[in-house]
């Protein structure tokens, strides 16, 4: 079976930023929105596509956090948005559709990793909801003011894809909880979700990828000790990096996804998984650190996680 799921050369790498791969690109008079927008990687694609223009709308869990972050930062908005609540995500949409503006860009930077065990909603897996489950609502609900401008939606993964496949006997971990295999059933939804998006979307327009931004110590690493990440051999004992080649700079963290959200190299492309500001290859078998697993891009996997989210979250704009 053909793929599209092959390196383009874009001519961007590991250690571009968000700032060179926009150079030349005018977002003037285009409506971004940055979930997770102002912190780590999220916050400084809010500064890059601000700077190239846009107008970014920042939905925050804490937007006093979110305002003071972004203080400083022209064309930015904030609003309230947890998604890990399917209210709080029905209540953002329907204060943004009733403004009557239309999305060109979509982000979902958000997310949490390696967490305790934490149930949230109706009983659910944390990682699985916030991440993906939250992400889907969102969109959905936001689908009447993105489908028109033919927007771009962008599913932040990353290459903790490879520890799991979604567990599709039990997505909620109700059994052997690990919080590893847990982000990555989470990160394999996000790629997933992409694939059926664009599939769903492409004829009015929308086309939707996934990516990996790579290597970044960020607040996202706020659930680990620093005596695991000294056992995984990020830090030393002092907190020092024992790798830096290793670890991309939030900058360089956010090329990817804006890279993905803007890129004329992609017109015409989507439902593919991206990293180093390129599209990626199929994973090899026995790495798992470069690529996509193809679980994370089996169509019928797509359609299937889908069906599941839209029953569970009772949201589906393509009923």
């Amino acid at each position: 079976m053909s793929t599209a799921q092959h390196k383009i050369g874009s001519g961007f790498g590991a250690k571009s930023t968000a700032d060179e791969v926009l150079e030349g690109i005018d977002l003037s008079g285009k409506l971004a929105i940055v979930t997770g927008g102002y912190s780590g990687i999220g916050l400084e694609t809010t500064r890059a596509l601000a700077r190239a223009g846009a107008h970014v709308v920042v939905p925050a869990r804490r937007p006093e956090a979110a305002r003071e972050a972004l203080e400083g930062i022209d064309g930015v908005e904030t609003d309230e948005l947890d998604l890990g609540d399917l209210e709080s995500v029905r209540a953002f949409a329907e204060r943004f559709l009733a403004s009557g503006r239309t999305i060109d860009i979509v982000i979902d930077s958000a997310g949490i990793m390696a967490c305790p065990e934490t149930r949230v909603g109706p009983g659910w897996e944390a990682q699985f909801a916030t991440n993906h489950l939250g992400h889907f609502a969102l969109v959905n609900r936001l689908w009447p003011a993105i489908a028109p401008g033919g927007a771009r939606v962008v599913s932040v993964s990353s290459t903790g894809h490879h520890t799991s496949g979604i567990r599709w006997d039990d997505v909620h971990w109700r059994t052997g909880y690990d919080k590893w295999e847990a982000y990555g059933q989470a990160k394999t939804a996000n790629v997933l979700f992409a694939v059926e998006l664009d599939r769903l979307g492409r004829d009015s327009g929308v086309r939707a990828f996934a990516l990996h931004p790579g290597g970044i110590l960020t607040p996202l690493q706020r659930h680990l000790a620093k005596e695991e990440m000294v056992e995984r051999g990020w830090i030393d004992e002092q907190g020092e990096l024992l790798h830096p080649d290793l670890f991309k700079t939030p900058e360089q963290g956010a090329a990817t996804q804006v890279w993905a959200a803007t890129s004329p190299q992609l017109d015409g492309l989507g439902g593919v998984y991206c990293e180093d500001c390129d599209i990626a290859e199929p994973a090899p078998e026995d790495d798992a650190r470069t690529g996509v697993k193809a679980y994370a891009t089996d169509p019928e996997q797509a359609t299937r996680l889908w069906a599941l989210s839209a029953e569970l979250t009772g949201v589906n704009a393509f009923a």
